[in-house]
């Protein structure tokens, strides 16, 4: 079923809608929640949750692209899920790598105008994001978007995973370039 004919279903308010979705993006959802979480318990609840909040937003929200709605949905869920259980107990994982990986070229935000910044953050983000090589760009956002692993991504593209890692680090690099000349301060 195509989104625009899912979208339909969520503004009748029919069922089937939640039925379509997580038949077309059920399997992804629940790989970006896997990444990100290592638990099939934690990553089927964020599932459930992704479509619950679907549900409640659908309408008066009308997404240009429902499966990059439902990621962005599954992944936050996600980070607050991890987050809440490494308050309560520390360890290792990919998310903390992910994070490190970044932090250098992305700031954190913890007020309404670091939160505005954020957006500005985003938006030149996607600008820069736009700018590369299809295949470097599907690598970024699998990776810090989805969360894969350098292993899973080396499978996927066919590459080694030392290229793998080098083309990450050397996207991350032009990116923290990137937004220094669009007057992002890190």
């Amino acid at each position: 079923m195509e989104d625009h004919e899912i979208l339909d279903l969520f503004f009748k308010r029919s069922e089937y809608a939640i039925d379509e979705t997580k038949l077309k993006y059920g399997k992804r959802l629940q790989k970006t929640a896997m990444n990100i979480l290592h638990n099939a318990e934690d990553a089927e609840e964020c599932v459930s949750d992704t479509l619950f909040q679907a549900w409640e937003a659908i309408p008066p929200a009308t997404p240009a692209s429902l499966g990059a709605y439902l990621a962005k949905i599954t992944r936050n869920l996600s980070l607050n899920r991890w987050e809440s259980s490494m308050a309560k107990k520390r360890g290792g994982g990919e998310v903390p790598l992910l994070l490190s990986e970044l932090e250098d070229c992305i700031p954190g935000t913890a007020g309404p105008e670091e939160d505005f910044e954020a957006t500005l953050v985003t938006e030149a983000i996607n600008k820069y994001l736009e700018t590369l090589e299809k295949a470097t760009r599907k690598l970024f956002v699998l990776r810090y978007f989805h969360g894969e692993s350098i292993r899973e991504l080396s499978e996927r593209f066919r590459i080694s995973e030392s290229r793998t890692k080098s083309i990450l680090f050397r996207t991350r690099k032009k990116l923290g370039t990137y937004l220094e000349k669009e007057g992002v301060h890190l």
